[in-house]
Formats: C-alpha cells, sequence, structure tokens
C-alpha cells in the first residue's frame, strides 16, 4: 500500500492510501465542516434543567455507548415504559437492568472505563436529548423499589454521574424519514429466526427459533 501525503489548501491533516483521502488532524476535520454555530457551540450543560426532567419522563428508549480499556466499543439499546430512567438529582440519572442477552458487553466496558453516551429518544420527534458522563454499576440501592415494572425489581442498575447535557437536532431524522409510517418495511428482510438460522452457530431448527422469536418473545420481557 502506498501512502503519500495529500496536496491541497492545507498540504497537511490529510493521507492518501491507495486512492483513499484520510483526514488525519483535527485542523483538517475543522477544515472540512467549519465552525460550529454560536448556537451549536454552547449548548452544553453539566445538571438537567426541568425541561431535560420533563424529557426523560416522556422518553421509553435510550442508546448507551461504551468502550473498553482497549478502545472497543459497544452500543446498547435500552427500552422500558416512559420515565424508566430515574432522576435521582440535578446531575445524576439511574438506568435499570432488565433480563436480557446476558453477554454484558457494555457493563464489562463499564468496569474497566466508567465514561459512557446516552442518547434518549421520544417516538415521532427528531431532536433527541444527549447526555455524557461517568457510570458505576450499582447491585442495590434505596431508589430500585422505585424502579420495579410489571413485579420486577432490577438486578442492578447504570448509576450514571452527568458531566454533559445537550439537545441534538433533527436532522438525522428527517433524512432518514425514520418516523414516517409510510417508509417503513419490516417485511423486507427475513424473519429474526431465519436470520439467526443462517449467521449464527445453533442447534436450534427454524420451527424453534421461530417460536422463540414469535409471540411468546414478548412474554419474557420481565423474567
Amino acid at each position: 500500500m502506498t501512502q503519500t501525503a495529500e496536496s491541497g489548501t492545507t498540504g497537511t491533516g490529510s493521507a492518501v492510501t491507495d486512492g483513499i483521502t484520510e483526514v488525519t488532524s483535527h485542523e483538517r476535520l475543522r477544515d472540512l465542516i467549519g465552525a460550529p454555530m454560536p448556537l451549536a457551540a454552547g449548548k452544553e450543560r453539566s445538571a438537567l434543567h426541568e425541561l431535560d426532567r420533563q424529557w426523560l419522563a416522556a422518553s421509553p428508549f435510550c442508546l448507551v455507548a461504551t468502550a473498553g480499556a482497549d478502545g472497543t466499543c459497544d452500543v446498547s439499546p435500552k427500552g422500558d415504559p416512559p420515565g424508566f430512567t430515574l432522576v435521582i438529582d440535578d446531575h445524576t440519572i439511574a438506568i435499570p437492568e432488565r433480563p436480557g442477552n446476558r453477554r454484558a458487553d457494555g457493563f464489562h466496558n463499564i468496569l474497566d472505563n466508567p465514561h459512557v453516551g446516552l442518547i434518549y429518544l421520544i417516538p415521532g420527534r427528531g431532536d433527541t436529548l444527549r447526555i455524557n458522563g461517568r457510570a458505576r454499576l450499582v447491585s442495590d440501592a434505596p431508589f430500585f423499589d422505585r424502579m420495579v415494572v410489571k413485579g420486577h425489581r432490577p438486578q442492578f442498575a447504570l448509576l450514571v454521574s452527568i458531566e454533559q447535557i445537550f439537545y441534538h437536532c433533527s436532522k438525522a431524522f428527517l433524512r432518514s424519514t425514520l418516523w414516517e409510517p409510510g417508509t417503513w418495511q419490516p417485511d423486507l428482510l427475513p424473519s429474526r429466526a431465519r436470520i439467526t438460522k443462517q449467521v449464527q452457530r445453533t442447534e436450534l431448527t427454524l420451527d424453534e427459533l421461530e417460536q422463540r422469536y414469535g409471540p411468546d418473545y414478548a412474554r419474557h420481557l420481565y423474567g
């Protein structure tokens, strides 16, 4: 593979390998995307506003991004009835853990590297609430009794100390038309059972997988 410095207006901050131009400096990145607008540059806060609390009370879904000690990353979805994220105080929130596949990739990451990034969605809304901070895994706390759903008290929770909080614009949702039902094509791809049979090692039959991921699946959300 041949690598050469890219020629251009900046002269630095880029490299070309086999025709692929890579951005290699913060300066070159800023040259490409420009300076942030004042409204975007100044939107970060470190404490919850009352409107943030209302957003968390209305949100049934978030994405949790983590990175391990070696830099490998994971993004895990978390969902529950609206308000599942508990506000402890202006600088702290808690996310209950429900029964899952037990891989716990993100939780293992947090034990090595506490930094987390959260994105909270509200169905039909294009804007999102983003929270960055440091997380701890807690196996019990007085507030666990406030996170019971359908009789299920979480075995542990993610306790996040907020460092940054801000709202993100809706351009990604508008471009993707994610919330427009007319664009939805859930049957465009094979069922989860058929995908599992083709890409994962399993001794289960297709019929057994269809049963596992079919109507019975929702009966085991909390146990």
